[in-house]
């Protein structure tokens, strides 16, 4: 019998919607951290990156293996006691932690898409899981990358995230950010995003990972094993960008 994800993720639309995008991207602005509204936009611009996405990781050999087991990321981050038990300076242990400290639900953000409006359900049961795996890692990059989840850092993680996953929705809110954020003569801020981009550039591609046999190993060991640069190293001048009033109204 074939296998299908209860409740899947929808697919966004193709065509753009202009004013759900506009309204969607103001709130943005004013609330960074609405993660309802960053899949509000992603959902009313639409696009093909997606389907596109899916159909390099069908064409990996690797991408057929996970394809062909389909395990579920998310049943084992959900299990946030068993990654704390894990020993610090794991991976698994630093996601839990950070999932903790920010008070995160790793099942959020996925739920957030299942109950999003204008989209269409998903026919194909490896593309439901493609797409639900997909959105579980974004917190797993935050951790690998060390961008945190103030302004500054989910900015920074949509540019690395970018290089990695170029969909119309990460492109666009990717630009905003450069955009509407600090302005100065050397460009400062709009560099700091292009590092990021550039640093996704570099490393492996990163869905084809398998996290769940990654997360008991340590982190730094994690990062290595898939070409992610040293932050010192893809940000030399001002390192990490920590805090918020990033964005101007």
């Amino acid at each position: 019998m074939e296998q299908t994800i209860a409740n899947p993720i929808p697919l966004p639309p193709r065509k753009m919607q202009w004013r759900r995008s506009w309204r969607a991207l103001r709130a943005l602005i004013a609330a960074p951290e609405r993660t309802d509204k960053v899949v509000e936009f992603i959902n009313s611009v639409g696009g093909a990156g997606d389907q596109r996405a899916f159909a390099r990781f069908r064409a990996h050999p690797e991408g057929r293996r996970l394809l062909a087991e389909r395990p579920s990321l998310l049943d084992v981050l959900s299990d946030l006691q068993a990654l704390v038990a894990l020993p610090a300076g794991t991976f698994g242990r630093a996601y839990a932690d950070f999932m903790l400290s920010e008070k995160l639900d790793p099942d959020g953000i996925i739920e957030e898409f299942r109950n999003a409006d204008s989209a269409t359900p998903i026919a194909d049961p490896e593309l439901e899981w493609f797409f639900e795996r997909f959105d579980t890692v974004h917190d797993l990059w935050h951790v690998l990358t060390g961008y945190g989840r103030d302004e500054a850092g989910e900015a920074a993680n949509l540019a690395f995230t970018l290089a990695q996953f170029g969909s119309r929705g990460v492109l666009l809110l990717t630009l905003a950010s450069a955009i509407i954020g600090p302005k100065d003569l050397t460009f400062s801020w709009q560099r700091y995003l292009f590092q990021a981009w550039r640093r996704g550039k570099k490393c492996a591609w990163l869905p084809l990972a398998r996290y769940e046999e990654l997360l008991p190993l340590p982190l730094a060991q994690v990062r290595a094993q898939l070409r992610i640069e040293p932050a010192e190293q893809s940000h030399p001048n001002v390192g990490i960008i920590v805090g918020n009033r990033v964005f101007s109204a």
